[in-house]
């Protein structure tokens, strides 16, 4: 059982119900996702984590597939489903493929299991890279 409830986009007011307007016609979706319906219960933190995503996520020196991969591969090392599946879909609506998905998933991965190695080993830098 969750503490929060969702705010249905019907219940939606004010700077609510404006964030969720702007989401969905910034996405050219028709209906808001979960994430967002949860977090509204702060609407403040629903404005200003809508506010970060956009310019965060959009277009600049990467491109906004590589960012969605970004995206998914920390959502792996995290461990968020939702996280994991809304991005790679958009990732997906964005240009990516499955096998890049696939792909990025092996590098996050053999990323993670490295890191645990170098940990365990606590493996000193090499020179080279200080």
């Amino acid at each position: 059982m969750t503490t929060f409830k969702p705010i249905s986009e019907n219940e939606a007011q004010g700077k609510v119900k404006e964030v969720f307007e702007d989401i969905k016609s910034s996405r050219n979706i028709e209906e808001v996702p979960n994430f967002w319906k949860y977090i509204a219960n702060d609407p403040d933190t629903l404005e200003r984590t809508w506010n970060s995503m956009k310019q965060v996520m959009k277009k600049g020196a990467i491109d906004e597939v590589t960012k969605e991969l970004i995206y998914v591969a920390v959502s792996v090392s995290n461990g968020c489903e939702y996280c994991i599946k809304s991005h790679s879909a958009a990732a997906i609506k964005k240009g990516a493929t499955k096998q890049m998905l696939s792909e990025m998933i092996a590098v996050t991965g053999m990323a993670n299991e490295a890191n645990r190695l170098v940990e365990g080993y606590q493996v000193e830098l090499d020179e080279k890279f200080k």
